[in-house]
C-alpha cells in the first residue's frame, strides 16, 4: 500500500481525474448521449479544457455561481471541468457531422 509521501505529488492529478470524471458525468446528463465510459474520459480532456480556458483568462465565472459552488468541496473545479466537457461534447458533435 502506498503511503501518503508517496502519492503527494500525483494528488493534484487525482483530483483533476476525480473532477472530471464527475464533470463528463454531469455534462453528459445536460446534453445527453453518450455511455459511461465516454463520459469519464470526455470529462477528463473536459476538466483540461476548462482549466486553460481559466488560465487564459477566457473563461471567468460570474460572481453569483462562485459564491455558492465556493461553499462546496471542490465545487468551482467541478463546474469549470463540466463547461470544458459540454464544448468538448459540442465540438465533437460538430465535427462528427461534416
Amino acid at each position: 500500500m502506498p503511503t501518503m509521501e508517496q502519492i503527494q505529488p500525483y494528488l493534484p492529478l487525482i483530483i483533476m481525474a476525480v473532477n472530471g470524471m464527475i464533470a463528463g458525468w454531469i455534462a453528459g446528463q445536460i446534453l445527453g448521449g453518450g455511455g459511461l465510459l465516454r463520459n469519464l474520459i470526455v470529462g477528463i480532456i473536459g476538466a483540461v479544457v476548462g482549466g486553460m480556458l481559466v488560465k487564459a483568462g477566457l473563461l471567468n465565472l460570474p460572481e453569483s455561481v462562485t459564491s455558492i459552488t465556493g461553499k462546496v468541496p471542490y465545487g468551482t473545479q467541478i463546474t469549470v471541468s463540466t463547461i470544458g466537457a459540454m464544448l468538448v461534447i459540442l465540438v465533437a458533435r460538430f465535427l462528427g457531422r461534416s
